[in-house]
């Protein structure tokens, strides 16, 4: 590890569950918007994910907290790309991703509707998290774009977090529900994507 980061990673309100920065404490944005994943949600999904994270290139399409691709890079993900919308908040991920010494990490300021709207310009991605802000119509339109323009890979898994009412997503037919559960006002899918013939 690069000794000139910072590594003093002062308490917050949210931490990671496992993998090499286990147990590391990060701050979170004083934002009413921001809404990191659950701890037992987030352990869950990445218990499911655990045969596919390792050298994984992900897409955390509402980034927030960064709770989501954090975890992901800590379980040794290759390649994490945050989108986030606010400049504070992605400012603030910056800063946690520099203290973690997380070089294989990118965070893009932007609107992820806009974003993904674009020919892709990377290989694609083999896992994505999907997690926007409640009530805003932001799941399926990120679903369709996602699919349309090319982002995932053929095998790629699809992870999203929706308010409870929302438990009838519209998915491609070439996406197979593989999990769902729900958690007081959330409900979470884990999807898998196939090649369509």
């Amino acid at each position: 590890m690069n000794m000139s980061c910072n590594n003093s990673i002062k308490s917050g309100n949210i931490y990671i569950i496992s993998g090499q920065w286990k147990g590391r404490k990060l701050p979170v944005p004083n934002n009413a918007n921001v809404r990191p994943t659950a701890n037992r949600v987030r352990e869950t999904l990445f218990n499911w994910l655990a045969p596919y994270i390792q050298q994984s290139r992900c897409l955390d399409c509402f980034a927030g907290s960064g709770a989501l691709g954090l975890e992901a890079l800590s379980r040794y993900a290759d390649l994490v790309t945050f989108l986030e919308l606010k400049r504070s908040i992605a400012h603030l991920l910056m800063q946690n991703l520099k203290k973690l010494c997380a070089l294989q990490a990118k965070v893009i300021e932007t609107n992820t509707l806009q974003f993904l709207s674009q020919t892709k310009q990377v290989s694609q991605y083999d896992i994505v998290f999907i997690d926007p802000p409640f009530r805003k119509g932001l799941t399926e339109k990120t679903i369709r774009l996602l699919e349309e323009t090319g982002w995932l890979a053929n095998n790629a898994w699809i992870y999203v977090e929706s308010e409870v009412e929302n438990s009838q997503l519209h998915t491609p037919n070439n996406w197979h529900q593989h999990r769902k559960k729900i958690a007081g006002q959330v409900v979470y899918y884990l999807y898998k994507r196939y090649q369509k013939i």
